[in-house]
């Protein structure tokens, strides 16, 4: 979809719709690392899903609020996000039979699960699912990180990366959720990158990839 032309486009595919956020990632990796991993799940469950499935543009700003007190990170909120992803589904199911959103950042979560219960109040194919691949660290940590070395390894600066708060996320999501990121970390990181490799990314992709088509794929079945 991202490259195509309209009448190439046939009605009733699956639409999957990616979608991320520009925000801090400690000192080491992008401001888009979300969205990057949001595509990179999206490329890989249309290819496990096989034909009739397109993966649109990822929407690329999300709920970020959390982590505002770090430069470059640049949020819509949860109102925007919501009604954004509402508009998008509704125009892409006049002609898609359904439209799988693919998250990339847990701050969203709160907006997508508004815009899709709205719109399948509506009446409109529709469900989100998270890049998640059973444990994984909770922020610009040792999984992100390893992920960005497999997907995008020239935006990785591995010579400014350093550990952050490596408190479990439970012990610090009262803190984090009243004051944002930076009262808990500061240098935004949750979790240590050390150890990260290319190959581990590949490995955590394959996984998200796997639980995302395994869901949508029980969905369907449903």
């Amino acid at each position: 979809m991202r490259t195509r032309v309209w009448p190439s486009v046939e009605r009733g595919v699956t639409v999957l719709l990616p979608v991320g956020s520009v925000e801090q990632h400690g000192p080491h990796l992008p401001l888009d690392t979300d969205t990057v991993i949001a595509c990179a799940v999206a490329d890989g469950v249309a290819a496990a899903l096989g034909e009739d499935v397109l993966v649109a543009p990822a929407v690329p700003y999300g709920a970020s609020g959390e982590h505002q007190a770090f430069p470059g990170t640049s949020s819509v909120g949860t109102d925007v996000l919501a009604r954004a992803v509402v508009e998008l589904v509704r125009s892409m199911t006049t002609w898609a039979g359904r439209v799988l959103v693919v998250n990339g950042h847990g701050g969203n979560v709160a907006a997508l699960r508004a815009a899709t219960a709205l719109l399948v109040e509506e009446g409109r194919l529709v469900e989100w699912h998270g890049c998640s691949a059973g444990w994984v660290d909770a922020h610009a940590g040792r999984t992100e990180t390893s992920l960005m070395l497999h997907l995008a390894p020239e935006s990785v600066r591995l010579e400014h990366a350093e550990a952050g708060n490596i408190e479990p996320i439970g012990a610090l999501i009262a803190a984090l959720t009243c004051s944002g990121v930076a009262a808990v970390s500061a240098n935004g990181v949750l979790g240590d990158p050390a150890g990260a490799s290319a190959e581990e990314g590949r490995r955590v992709l394959a996984a998200m990839v796997d639980d995302v088509s395994s869901a949508v794929l029980a969905g369907a079945d449903s």
